[in-house]
């Protein structure tokens, strides 16, 4: 398998994920072109893509979806309340029928050599959800917007080889920054944001020697920086004991352009 964020932040969010002849994204919060560069850099076309996997209909995730979907005539999965809002608002424009693919949280379904499953997380969205993908006896689990760590998401994250995951503010930046109070709330409730701090302990709970790889991504422009992130999760995952007992590596996902590339 090989994988890697295209870009991850409050602007836009693309990853891609591929194996055996099989290219997929995981959603298209980013302009067709943009989407295009960053797929030109791992040496491949938009016309090798076979599907965008979508979590949920905010801008920053759907703002490609549409126009990859239509240039390449991409098939679009997403969960069933997802794809309700899409017909509703029109979104993501005019999709042809058969390539509107509703996918029930849990069930799992094929894209290619590729097996993927969505899952529950709290966000303040229709229906939305987090991926996980399998391929020889791999797992890659992406969770990029999710408000608190529920059992669910522990689950999945838990046995992944490699994890992107949401690190999107640092506690006191947020609280002592200059963001409405209306705003703090909805970052910090149970279906806004996961901080640096909620990121490393989820990472206590479900790092195993399997788990190799974790970005932290989202990161906030206004409420974080990179160092901070890393250093927070980090110094964690040493309190807790889990560095160096698991040598997993963390990895900050770019906010715009393409972040490091994993095969495994």
């Amino acid at each position: 398998m090989r994988f890697c964020p295209l870009a991850s932040g409050s602007s836009g969010n693309s990853a891609y994920v591929g194996a055996g002849g099989t290219h997929i994204l995981i959603d298209a919060g980013i302009s067709g072109k943009s989407i295009e560069a960053g797929l030109s850099e791992l040496g491949l076309e938009g016309r090798q893509l076979s599907a965008i996997l979508v979590t949920h209909e905010h801008s920053d995730h759907i703002v490609g979806v549409g126009v990859m979907s239509r240039r390449y005539e991409l098939p679009i999965y997403a969960s069933p309340k997802t794809w309700r809002y899409f017909d509703r608002h029109g979104v993501i424009g005019a999709i042809e029928p058969h390539l509107a693919r509703r996918i029930e949280p849990g069930q799992m379904f094929e894209v290619g050599s590729l097996q993927a499953v969505a899952f529950d997380v709290p966000h303040d969205a229709s229906q939305p959800v987090g991926y996980s993908i399998f391929a020889g006896g791999r797992k890659i689990t992406v969770v990029t917007d999710a408000g608190e760590a529920t059992s669910t998401i522990r689950n999945y994250v838990s046995g992944s080889d490699i994890v992107l995951l949401e690190s999107n503010h640092d506690l006191d930046m947020l609280k002592n920054g200059k963001y409405p109070q209306a705003l703090k709330r909805r970052i910090l409730g149970p279906c806004g944001h996961l901080s640096n701090k909620a990121a490393g302990m989820l990472l206590t709970e479900t790092a195993t020697e399997k788990m190799r790889y974790v970005y932290l991504g989202h990161l906030s422009e206004e409420n974080n920086r990179p160092l901070v992130a890393f250093g927070t999760v980090e110094g964690i995952l040493y309190n807790q004991g889990i560095l160096p007992q698991v040598g997993l590596q963390l990895i900050i996902a770019q906010r715009h352009g393409v972040s490091a590339v994993i095969e495994l």
